[in-house]
């Protein structure tokens, strides 16, 4: 995975406490911020998704470059 795209996940990571636990207090939020703790899981997913894909295309690029080398 690309670095940007572990800072990106980084940040998603530490926006799911924060939508339960105010970081001024320290108390809990007696409702969370269900989109802040929703848009954070849906973020890790698309970036691991395209982190995925991402590393396909590169590893079908290599590989093909490979067997071309050969002939």
């Amino acid at each position: 995975m690309d670095k940007y795209l572990t800072v990106l996940l980084i940040f998603m990571v530490v926006g799911i406490p924060i939508a339960f636990v105010s970081p001024t207090t320290g108390e809990f939020r007696d409702p969370p911020i269900l989109v802040l703790f929703y848009g954070s899981i849906a973020g890790m997913i698309l970036i691991l998704f395209y982190g995925g894909y991402k590393d396909k295309k590169e590893r079908e690029k290599a590989n093909a470059k490979r067997k071309r080398s050969k002939k």
